[in-house]
This record gives C-alpha cells, sequence and structure tokens, in this order.
C-alpha cells in the first residue's frame, strides 16, 4: 500500500475487538483526514481506549480493517512508528534524567526531530529544564509527556487525556500548542472527558458508548439538532409537570401564560449544553461492563 497517497490518515472498516464473550468494540467505522483534529469522546468502559490502541499497534484487534497513515498498525514497523507521536494517559517516565537529557534522547530515536529548546518552551517547562523528572510535580511530568510525544515532529499524534492535572491556566496554554501542531499540518486524535476541550480544539467529533460510534460529526452538530431544541417546561395547578420542545420558546411561554391567566409554577426554558447532549447520547445506550474497565 502507497503510504503517501491515502485518502485518510486514519480508516477503520468494521472495527472489532472481542475478550471472551465481551465484545468492546463493536463494527466501528471511521475515517480521519490529512490535517483534522477529531475528538473521540465516550464513558470509561465505552471502548474508545481500546480503539486508540489498536491504532497505536499497541493492541491487536479480532477483525476488521484498520490503516494508519496507510500502514496497517499490526504490521507497523520502525518507519512507520517514527511517523506518529504518542501521548499516554500515563508514561511513567520518573527517574535521575532531567527534562532536557530525557528529550535529547528521545529526539535521537526520530530522523527529524524538532529542537529540543523549542520543545522545553512549548510545554511551558523552561524553568524546569535541568530538573530531574522524579522532582517534578505530577502536572509537570505531564507536560514532559506530552513533549515526548511530539519531540519527533509527528504527522499524526495520539493525545490520550493530554490535560490531565493541568490547571485551567496550563490548559489553554496547551489549546495553543496544539493549535500550532494543526496548523503545521499535524493530524491530531484526541480523547478528552473535557467538553469544552474538545470543542475548543476538534473539527470533528465521535462518541462512542457500548463498544460502537453512536455519532459523529462537528461539535455544533452532535446530537443533532433535535438535541439543541430548547425545553419550556411548567408545573400546572395539579402539580403535574408538562414539558414541550420548540424553536420559538418565547412564544410557548407566552401562549402558556395566555392560556393559564398567569406564570405557571416552575416555569423555565432550558436550552441544552454540550454536556446535555453528550449525556444523552451516551445514556441511551445500555451500560455494559468491558474487559476494558479490568484492563484500564
Amino acid at each position: 500500500m502507497d503510504n503517501t497517497h491515502t485518502d485518510a490518515a486514519v480508516r477503520i472498516r468494521g472495527l472489532r475487538k472481542v475478550y471472551g464473550e465481551v465484545t468492546a468494540v463493536d463494527d466501528l467505522d471511521l475515517d480521519i483526514a490529512h490535517g483534522e483534529t477529531f475528538a473521540l469522546l465516550g464513558p470509561n468502559g465505552a471502548g474508545k481506549s481500546t480503539t486508540v490502541e489498536i491504532l497505536e499497534g499497541y493492541r491487536l484487534r479480532t477483525s476488521g480493517e484498520v490503516s494508519v497513515l496507510g500502514v496497517d498498525p499490526a504490521r507497523g514497523g520502525l518507519d512507520w512508528k517514527s511517523r506518529i507521536g504518542i501521548v499516554l494517559q500515563t508514561s511513567g517516565e520518573t527517574g535521575l534524567l532531567t527534562v532536557t537529557e530525557l528529550l535529547r534522547h528521545f529526539a535521537s530515536l526520530y530522523p527529524h526531530p524538532r529542537d529540543i529548546d523549542e520543545v522545553i518552551a512549548a510545554v511551558g517547562l523552561e524553568a524546569k529544564a535541568k530538573t530531574r523528572i522524579a522532582k517534578l510535580s505530577g502536572g509537570q511530568q505531564r507536560r514532559v509527556d506530552v513533549a515526548l510525544g511530539i519531540v519527533g515532529r509527528p504527522e499524526l499524534l495520539f493525545l490520550d487525556e493530554p490535560t490531565t492535572g493541568f490547571d485551567p491556566e496550563a490548559r489553554r496554554q496547551f489549546w495553543g500548542l496544539i493549535r500550532s501542531l494543526k496548523a503545521e499540518g499535524t493530524t491530531i486524535l484526541l480523547t478528552t472527558h473535557y467538553l469544552d476541550e474538545a470543542a475548543q480544539l476538534a473539527d470533528r467529533a465521535g462518541v462512542i458508548a457500548g463498544g460502537r460510534l453512536v455519532d459523529l460529526g462537528s461539535i455544533d452538530e452532535i446530537g443533532g439538532a433535535a438535541a439543541r431544541t430548547p425545553l419550556v417546561r411548567w408545573r400546572d395547578a395539579t402539580g403535574a409537570t408538562h414539558e414541550v420542545r420548540t424553536d420559538e420558546p418565547g412564544l410557548r411561554v407566552a401562549s402558556v401564560v395566555a392560556e393559564l391567566g398567569r406564570e405557571p409554577d416552575g416555569l423555565e426554558v432550558i436550552r441544552p449544553t454540550l454536556e446535555d447532549i453528550y449525556l444523552g447520547l451516551v445514556q441511551s445506550v445500555e451500560p455494559e461492563t468491558t474487559e476494558e474497565e479490568t484492563l484500564a
């Protein structure tokens, strides 16, 4: 297969991963375009970590077709691995090496690495460049994880919960780094539990639950138009609750008040948030314990 002329950076067709009698990933189809930032969303145990690990070549699939940068990750060699960057949830990279020493070592493994000082600056660790990894805080070690993921100048970057342990200011600085990588043409696959992070960074998102892709589209499209329709809610004289979805909530409120001759108890207009829409999607799928939960 030609590695340089593929229609998508990531192409998945009919992906399945089965552990005994449990199906962790069930018939998944997905394309991620070159240069796209894609967020894979889902609750713990939904199958997203298993999917990402298959794409990274860490885990073998049960069936289906997978192509990452034109290569089957199950057969990816060193040349292919040098083209991807991976930021795991935890790396365990602690010890006697300083930040600079560790990055210099990792940079030596790649054919065209980034400048070490630029990478350290990009993740905000200039003041800690000569500090041993074991002496860093948890949040600072997380920044080292990100630095290791980007030092090789990857074509495709996997980010698994990258801002865990970051304070709000550090998260926003990290978002700027991701935008700069995207501007350079890097394809990025992001998993995150922060929906605002997905909204800020992702061109598109996929929601996975119960091992299946339950929705796919831009952040503004996830859940469909109906899920974004405002809800008018009120209680009548008997205490019964009434709910009506409408694109014109102001008119509906006026109608209810006119019909009753007064403002009813509990009258409110609810405009669904991204979190409401996301929770509606994942809760619509019957929860099921997967092997992934025991391996996480």
